[in-house]
């Protein structure tokens, strides 16, 4: 993806849970909207910040939370404060996002900036 902020590879091993992707099974949802937004065509839609500029602080990839928002959505979490907790501690969350974590003010900016997205 570029010069965007790189999320840990789900197959990594780690102490606890061993590894992501034994904790989330096949049927699990999550599944389902990290396949869908990997064949949308985000630039093509209009979401902003689709291609990394090429100097300052490397940003979140529009895909990663746009996966975060929709996650909320389906469950129910409204709050970019609460996505943010979320994205700490549900290992769901975790696996959808590469163990990302952006902050609340990181995902309330990417639905102002992308409303009409």
């Amino acid at each position: 993806m570029g010069r965007f902020v790189e999320g840990a590879d789900r197959s990594q091993l780690t102490l606890l849970p061993e590894c992501l992707e034994d904790w989330v099974d096949e049927g699990n949802g999550v599944h389902v909207i990290d396949v869908f937004v990997e064949a949308l065509d985000l630039h093509g839609m209009g979401f902003e910040r689709v291609i990394a500029k090429e100097t300052g602080r490397p940003s979140y990839h529009p895909a990663v939370l746009l996966k975060l928002y929709i996650y909320g959505y389906l469950n129910r979490v409204q709050s970019s404060r609460r996505l943010e907790r979320e994205a700490r501690r549900n290992v769901e969350v975790m696996w959808l996002i590469g163990r990302l974590a952006p902050d609340h003010k990181t995902i309330a900016d990417f639905r102002k900036d992308n409303g009409a997205a």
